[in-house]
């Protein structure tokens, strides 16, 4: 009945994502190499992360609008 105000979780997670890809791509651009794989990495377990919440999401697609 309220989920209109329930955030959503993946939001704050793809906000993350990209701010992890962004400090990623600076590092190999300064030619740091090692950060830009651990980050890369960090940004992939994130992702993960929203894969599996996106798949328990339940299906909202029959809502009356």
């Amino acid at each position: 009945m309220f989920s209109l105000f329930k955030s959503d979780p993946t939001k704050k997670l793809r906000k993350e994502y990209e701010a992890k890809l962004e400090q990623g791509m600076q590092a190999q651009r300064k030619g740091d190499i090692k950060s830009y794989a651990m980050l890369s990495a960090k940004a992939e377990k994130i992702w993960s992360e929203i894969e599996a919440l996106e798949a328990k999401k339940p299906d909202n697609t029959n809502r009356v609008k």
